[in-house]
Formats: C-alpha cells, sequence, structure tokens
C-alpha cells in the first residue's frame, strides 16, 4: 500500500479537483485520498492531496495562505468572473498607468469583505450555488471577511493585467478580478489561475498529473512524509512509553507539553524515528487536546 503521506500534484487546466483526486487514488492504490484546498477546473498548479493518513490533517493546509499568478481581462465581465462563463457586459476600458495599478493594489490589500460568486460550491439551504446558477437564479450571499496578504499587478495588453496574489482561506481570485474591475468602472474577468504555493509547499515540488498517469507512481519528491509536511510547526520527539499512553487515549500526559507561545496552537508529536504519531491542539481554557492519531 502507498504510504501516508501529502502528495503534491502540478494540476493541468480542465480536470476537476475531485476527478484528479479519483485518478491518483486509483493510480497508488491508496485507501482513502482528498484533497487539500479545491482548485476550478479551468485553474492549473498546486493541487495537494491527503493520501491514507494525510486526509487528516487537511484543516492545516486549508487554512494556510495561498499564492497564485493568474491574468484578468478588462472590459468584459462574465456571470461565473472567469472565461468559461457567459458574457454578461462589456464596456471600454480606462487608460492604465503605473500610479493607477498602484492605488488599485493598495486598495485591495488588507482585509476586504467579499461577495462569495454564485458560480461557487458553497451551499444555500442545502443547495451547491452553483447549481442555482445553473438555473439562472441569483440568491443574496452574505460578504465574508479575506485577507489579501500581498498584490501586484502588471498590464500586460491594452486589457489585460497579470495579478500575483498571497492571500487567506476563503478567498476567490476570480471575484477579486471582478471586485478591481468594477473599481475601474469597467468590469473584467480572470483569464487564467495558476497556483504557485500553499504555505511553505510550492508547485516546483509538484509531479505533473501526466507524469503521474504515466509513470503508475509517485515521486518520492513529490510525496510529502507528513512530519515534513507540518515542518513549520514546533514538533516534540517522545519516548514509546509516552507514545503508547497517548494511543490508549491518556491525555492527561500532553501536559508535559506546557504552554504554547501566542502563536502556536498545532504541536505535532513524533516518535524517536521521527513519524508522525499524533497532533495535540491548544485551547484557552482547556489546555492540549488531542486532536488526531496517526497509524503506525
Amino acid at each position: 500500500m502507498t504510504r501516508s503521506g501529502i502528495l503534491l500534484i502540478d494540476k493541468p487546466e480542465g480536470p476537476s479537483s475531485a476527478q484528479v483526486v479519483h485518478r491518483a487514488k486509483v493510480i497508488l492504490g491508496a485507501q482513502k485520498a482528498g484533497h487539500l484546498g479545491t482548485l476550478d477546473p479551468f485553474a492549473s498548479g498546486l493541487l495537494l492531496l491527503g493520501i491514507n493518513e494525510g486526509t487528516k490533517i487537511a484543516d492545516v493546509f486549508l487554512s494556510a495562505a495561498k499564492r497564485y499568478r493568474g491574468v484578468m481581462v478588462l472590459g468584459v465581465a462574465t456571470d461565473s468572473q472567469d472565461g468559461t462563463g457567459n458574457v454578461i457586459e462589456t464596456r471600454p476600458v480606462p487608460a492604465l498607468d503605473t500610479e493607477g495599478l498602484e492605488r488599485l493594489e493598495a486598495r485591495f490589500t488588507g482585509e476586504l469583505q467579499q461577495v462569495p460568486p454564485m458560480f461557487s460550491a458553497l451551499k444555500k439551504d442545502g443547495v451547491r450555488l452553483y447549481r442555482l446558477a445553473r438555473q439562472g437564479r441569483e440568491v443574496p450571499r452574505e460578504p465574508r471577511l479575506v485577507r489579501v496578504e500581498a498584490l501586484r499587478l502588471a498590464q500586460i495588453g491594452k486589457a489585460e493585467i497579470e495579478l500575483d496574489v498571497t492571500c487567506s482561506r476563503g478567498t476567490y481570485v476570480r471575484t477579486l478580478a471582478a471586485d478591481m474591475g468594477a473599481a475601474l468602472g469597467c468590469g473584467a474577468h480572470l483569464k487564467s489561475l495558476r497556483r504557485l504555493s500553499c504555505g511553505r509547499l510550492r508547485v516546483e515540488q509538484a509531479v505533473p498529473l501526466a507524469r503521474l498517469e504515466q509513470e503508475k507512481k509517485a515521486p518520492a519528491e513529490a510525496l510529502v512524509p507528513l512530519a515534513a509536511a507540518l515542518g513549520h510547526l514546533v514538533a516534540v520527539t517522545w519516548d514509546n512509553r509516552w507514545i503508547a499512553r497517548l494511543r490508549m487515549g491518556q491525555q492527561e500526559v500532553l501536559g508535559q507539553l506546557g504552554k504554547p507561545r501566542a502563536e502556536e496552537k498545532l504541536a505535532p508529536i513524533l516518535d524517536r524515528q521521527g513519524n508522525l504519531v499524533a497532533l495535540a491542539e491548544w485551547g484557552e481554557g482547556a489546555g492540549w487536546r488531542l486532536a488526531r492519531v496517526f497509524r503506525e
């Protein structure tokens, strides 16, 4: 059986994230597989797949900052906010200069209120929004607070702007493009999008989906061990006697972890061989609790 880990896939444009997960699961003969943050079918780039026990740490990567590079087309708005949708409006494109782009960068950097698009997997009364959108229906959506950590814009044509953005969980880059187009008064949609990184993991480490399908196995560098995937967290190494007690559900042994520093809310626990055994989570007033246990 394929070992557990985080598989880094360089997804091509076209297939959905769920389709990539299915292909990888079959190829690797994995018992479990799931993506750790979806990519739209039209988008390419880094798609993280939890393989076997790797599915247990999805939340860590869903919450990580992600970096994208894409191209937005000014003057043309679509119902899906990307190039796959129907054109709903066209307008003249205003002249832009460096100062104008810098003002746009400043306006859309930091905390933003963003209304999720109708063409999304979010649910309204138990129904996916994209299903309603395909029926020509639009329903009210509450704006959500998102954060754009960094935004760089470069004009690459009269009506095209390349964007390089690092953003928080829940940010829709196509909505960001549409909102910037609205701010310019001409509308816009996202022509292309590529995910470059998720946390510390980068697309350069990933295996192209075509290579995975051809070789029928994952290159060692693309299947990241769980302990290495959580390498940005401060880990502790325990002897087998403490690990055995932890596996028996004796959570009081977590008390020896001590109080964490301000930003440390998760603590990976490793055995002497460097394998991830458990993940502890800190809660104010509750102390450490066992969040996940990983099979030997």
